[in-house]
């Protein structure tokens, strides 16, 4: 399998958790992908691709998945709105956790780090963004020689096209802009 990735954004938030499962359930991963080192350091996950390749030398970076770690506090029913009325009612707690989520947030060197193995690591991110509840995923992508479109948004796939125009100026609106040659006001 060959490919390439040209672009690529994305806000997926999924919690920690289901990343981690995923991972543990022994998910089918490309074939050039042997397997996948994750590492967190402080606030940072990090996937890194096994090359199936022993051709592949151990000096050269795989490619690999870069997410942020935050903490978020998710509530089992809807939290009251800050400075909704009370009418005198006393305040129930509502049951509440604090959720580690794992956030893929970025374009494509932010995301999907590294050159070797980088679109079989995309496909593993494309199924991680199945998973996820909150965010999309949007790439350009060439797989035997065609380029695809991909657009992923809650969790769920969602048309996309590639649009290739000549001169991408025609659509934008050019003249909107301030025209500095011909200002009266700069003399």
């Amino acid at each position: 399998m060959s490919g390439r990735v040209y672009r690529l954004h994305s806000t997926l938030e999924l919690p920690l958790e289901d990343v981690m499962d995923y991972f543990e359930n022994d998910p089918t991963l490309p074939p050039e992908v042997e397997d996948v080192d994750i590492t967190r350091r402080n606030n940072t996950l990090i996937i890194k691709a096994v090359s199936a390749d022993d051709n592949l030398s151990k000096y050269t970076p795989t490619a690999q998945l870069k997410a942020s770690v935050t903490e978020n506090r998710v509530y089992e029913e809807e939290p009251p709105r800050a400075g909704a009325p009370s009418w005198g009612e006393e305040e129930e707690e509502i049951p509440s956790e604090l959720v580690e989520f794992a956030c893929f947030k970025g374009d494509l060197e932010t995301v999907l780090q590294n050159t070797a193995l980088q679109y079989p690591m995309f496909l593993v991110l494309r199924e991680i963004a199945m998973l996820s509840e909150k965010g999309t995923l949007t790439a350009i992508t060439e797989e035997s020689d065609e380029l695809q479109a991909t657009r992923i948004v809650e969790g769920e796939v969602r048309a996309a096209s590639v649009e290739v125009v000549e001169n991408p100026q025609q659509n934008s609106s050019a003249d909107s802009g301030v025209n500095w040659r011909d200002n009266k006001f700069i003399s």
